[in-house]
């Protein structure tokens, strides 16, 4: 467990969380496809919006229950609720300072293609 620092791409919006990166996720559902992230989760309290809340924006999408938020101005997703567990935040990891994603190891593959919700 650590605490991170993190910002979108153009630094509108800061962030800090504590968070375990011994599980990151890669999700297979049709917006996390696109955005190419790995993310990992955290009770929401572990997650707080240090700088630029009012540039935050929500796209929302399917069945309506995952918020995903992402800054204005860059348009760099930061972190989400997740339809699988609305009550958890997930985060991008892209978006940490000092941590390289491309030197992380054990990243589980969510099938978000076949979520349950998606049935109904």
């Amino acid at each position: 467990m650590g605490t991170y620092h993190g910002s979108c791409h153009c630094g509108a919006i800061k962030f800090e969380v504590e968070a375990d990166l011994s599980t990151v996720t890669r999700c297979t559902c049709s917006v996390c496809t696109k955005k190419g992230i790995l993310l990992a989760r955290v009770h929401p309290n572990k997650l707080q919006i240090t700088e630029g809340e009012d540039r935050l924006k929500l796209y929302q999408f399917n069945k309506m229950v995952a918020k995903h938020y992402f800054c204005s101005n860059c348009g760099i997703y930061t972190h989400h609720n997740p339809r699988s567990n609305p009550a958890m935040t997930g985060f991008n990891l892209g978006c940490l300072d000092d941590v390289d994603t491309f030197n992380l190891k054990n990243i589980i593959i969510n099938d978000g293609h076949n979520h349950p919700l998606d049935k109904n």
